[in-house]
């Protein structure tokens, strides 16, 4: 006589069965969740594991064993697999300590021509030398391994990230100078919209060099885009380099306006010929501010011999603190003409280069725009 069939009843509530049926019909939960989902759902219109098995093309076992979880843990829970206490571990907590100690030095400092861990020589260092510190748990150590343990405690040794230490004693009080003159010009902003006039007793202008833009040419012309078949300009791998340029510029914080020189270098003479550019472009009786990094250019013997011979209060340097070029506004100026202008751009020599800088110079100026700080602005005493 054959036995009778075991009915095991199984029921969902409603916000359980709306979340069975969502997951499902899902396309990016895992294969494991939707099968044991349409398990429980099929189980639920026809309570036969053999007839759900047969149905879903899965073992009747397979069936019985997921409404057995839903019974004991819940219909969510069952689409899940259980925890499991699994193999004891092998490797002791002192290893794992260890192991992450040697991580946190170098290998060169252990006798490796290497600067930095790899994994890999990580790994057979430990192997290498577990036995003599005591951990002869690591005597089988693989890479992998390695991996996890280093992935556990957030020590990635074949990395480094650069940071920059304030070697300015006075850093605190010297940004705290370029931000009363940032206070400076939202008040001349201010009093010049009030006024409606364009008249300036003051001129703040915020300058650095961009030094080292290399005059690139091709070997070979570009091959414009093509539709359907190029998407992009294509360009020879070879070129010729023409040397390098470096840009002088400022930026008239009130107005917007930048004042530029190309050269081919740098030094005390050309930054005294961009002095010498802004005395020109501003009335006799205006006061001339600039901002500026401590480069030699901008305190050498000739620059201030040159100052000297101006007016009393036509010049005023206020300098940013080293390794403070962040606080100098003329920099968000010089990545956006990086990656605007200077990004791929390709000429037949130094002077065509010159001409396409002092182009977009040009350009910029014809709408010019007005650059404000206001990070910490309130701050500014």
């Amino acid at each position: 006589m054959t036995a009778k069939r075991r009915v095991v009843e199984l029921a969902i509530e409603d916000g359980d069965l709306e979340r069975l049926m969502a997951i499902a019909r899902s396309r990016t939960e895992s294969a494991s969740r939707v099968g044991r989902a349409r398990i429980l759902l099929a189980y639920r219109e026809d309570s036969s594991f053999f007839a759900v098995g047969r149905a879903l093309r899965v073992h009747h076992q397979t069936v019985q064993r997921c409404v057995e979880r839903a019974l004991a843990h819940g219909p969510l829970a069952a689409l899940d697999d259980l925890s499991r206490p699994g193999k004891e571990p092998t490797i002791t907590p002192e290893a794992k300590a260890w192991l992450v100690s040697l991580a946190c030095r170098k290998a060169k400092d252990l006798g490796y021509p290497h600067e930095l861990w790899t994994t890999r020589l990580l790994a057979g260092h430990a192997r290498e030398h577990c036995r003599a510190a005591g951990h002869a748990c690591l005597a089988k150590l693989v890479q992998g391994t390695v991996c996890k343990i280093l992935d556990q405690h957030a020590v990635k040794p074949h990395k480094v990230r650069y940071y920059l230490e304030r070697r300015d004693p006075a850093f605190e009080e010297k940004m705290a100078q370029v931000l009363c003159v940032y206070r400076e010009v939202e008040i001349l902003k201010q009093a010049g919209a009030a006024a409606k006039t364009s008249d300036q007793a003051t001129a703040i202008v915020s300058y650095d060099e961009k030094p080292g833009m290399q005059a690139i040419a091709t070997t070979s012309p570009d091959l414009p885009p093509k539709p359907g078949a190029y998407a992009t300009f294509a360009r020879d791998h070879e070129y010729k380099r023409h040397g390098t340029l470096s840009l002088l510029a400022g930026i008239d914080l009130v107005t917007g306006k930048v004042h530029a020189l190309v050269k081919d270098r740098h030094r005390s003479r050309e930054f005294i010929e961009f002095l010498k550019l802004l005395d020109a472009a501003y009335p006799a009786d205006t006061a001339i501010k600039l901002i500026l990094d401590n480069h030699s250019a901008h305190i050498s013997k000739e620059t201030k011999a040159w100052l000297e011979t101006q007016p009393v209060g036509r010049f005023a340097f206020t300098f940013t603190p080293k390794h403070g070029s962040w606080l100098n506004l003329v920099e968000g100026f010089f990545s956006k003409l990086a990656r605007s202008v200077l990004r791929h751009i390709r000429v037949a020599s130094k002077q065509q280069l010159r001409e396409r800088i002092m182009q977009a110079i040009n350009d910029i100026n014809q709408h010019p725009v007005v650059h404000s700080w206001t990070y910490k602005l309130d701050q500014a005493a």
